[in-house]
């Protein structure tokens, strides 16, 4: 199977943890550890987020000059290569010597017009207790939301339109590559008022819209959306909460999962299994054995109708 992982920024950073090179490293082993066993007779991809540590690089570009820091689009890509490194090296040092490995820097158009650019909703960087956030706030300019008891600095989240590189990405699968991609959500580009010449935007698209635009380009036979639960939930936090086994699209859609976090990650298996009529999977990094045997996580597919609950 050609499978596209999505990994969520808990699999490189743990809430709370310092925003640490060596926090960072244990955490890429611990999920190159659980993608590794699923390479022997698939093809994989990974794509992963990057929330905090696009938001690390903006804080310490602002320390070094405050009046010139990197804009977001610069950070990004600074971003795919770092953790593209990280999985590079982890992953290679599992897998057998002969499978390749390559990282690639991926550029992704997103829309001018996009509306996400009026309303910033993506959470970057470190969280903070609201005294502080909201100083930072004034200080810097920044947008900030509530993240849990905590807050973060918020920013404009795009659709993805187009990526750019997808034709090397298919050119080193057709090699047995595994690739690293669109990590973050690729880097938000657009086109000016011409439409010939191409430059970067401060935004961050939601990477499990981008993987799953990714996965569709492809021709993914499963995208797996590997988050820090072991499935979508109905009630989540209460009493009588109950883990979704498997669901139509039209059915998991309507249930209203929250903006921040769970939201994103329906949305993006929905239009990958509507799109495609293959399956797209919600669940924990630790069962992605038994998520790609079908054994785990909440399953999207159009094959269901209706939702079922474990």
């Amino acid at each position: 199977m050609r499978i596209v992982i999505a990994l969520g920024g808990n699999a490189l950073l743990r809430r709370g943890e310092p925003l640490t090179a060596e926090n960072q490293r244990e955490n890429v082993r611990i999920a190159c550890q659980q993608i590794a066993r699923v390479h022997p007779g698939n093809q994989l991809v990974i794509a992963h987020g990057n929330g905090p540590q696009v938001g690390l690089l903006a804080l310490q570009g602002a320390a070094y000059d405050a009046s010139h820091p990197y804009p977001l689009d610069v950070l990004g890509a600074q971003t795919e290569g770092m953790i593209g490194y990280m999985i590079e090296q982890e992953l290679g040092n599992l897998l057998p010597a002969e499978v390749p490995l390559a990282t690639l820097l991926t550029q992704v158009e997103v829309d001018a017009k996009d509306p996400a650019f009026q309303h910033p909703s993506k959470p970057i960087g470190p969280v903070y207790a609201k005294e502080e956030a909201e100083r930072l706030a004034a200080e810097k300019g920044w947008r900030i939301a509530p993240d849990g008891d905590k807050y973060r600095r918020v920013v404009a989240s795009p659709r993805p339109r187009r990526i750019f590189e997808i034709r090397p990405v298919k050119w080193l699968l057709e090699k047995d590559t595994v690739v690293i991609c669109a990590g973050g959500g690729g880097i938000p580009t657009l086109y000016d008022a011409s439409g010939r010449r191409l430059s970067g935007v401060e935004a961050v698209i939601d990477k499990d819209l981008c993987a799953s635009l990714l996965a569709y380009l492809v021709d993914a036979d499963l995208l797996v959306i590997a988050t820090d639960v072991d499935a979508a939930y109905l009630d989540w936090g209460r009493p009588n909460q109950r883990a979704i086994a498997a669901a139509h699209p039209e059915e998991l859609e309507g249930l209203g999962f929250a903006a921040g976090s769970m939201g994103p990650k329906v949305q993006a298996a929905c239009e990958f299994a509507r799109a495609t009529g293959r399956p797209a999977v919600i669940g924990s990094l630790a069962d992605i054995e038994a998520i790609v045997a079908g054994q785990a996580g909440t399953r999207v597919s159009t094959a269901h109708a209706g939702l079922y609950c474990r």
